[in-house]
């Protein structure tokens, strides 16, 4: 799972490194997630992503991945993904 955040948008992919293919991805621009928050650029976003994200992830089967934080530092948005993600059920 690898991530990147922006001033005003979050996005995560669950890529496959062994096939070199994205298996899935979502934005703060996705319908189930944008229709949540107010603003894609914050901590209340970040939340929302991780817990659709982990849903999704897990509706198609995957409940293991390995958490890609992209150089950024584990804290503020990423910590509120990854902690949304992990109480949705998606093991990291």
């Amino acid at each position: 799972m690898c991530i990147h955040r922006s001033l005003k948008n979050f996005s995560a992919s669950l890529i496959d490194d062994i096939s070199r293919k994205v298996l899935m991805g979502m934005t703060t621009l996705a319908k189930e997630v944008k229709a949540n928050i107010k603003t894609g650029g914050n901590v209340k976003a970040a939340e929302a992503l991780g817990d659709a994200f982990a849903k999704a992830a897990i509706a198609k089967g995957y409940k293991k991945a390995a958490f890609d934080r992209g150089g950024y530092l584990y804290h503020g948005r990423v910590k509120a993904f990854a902690d949304a993600a992990r109480k949705a059920g998606l093991e990291f």
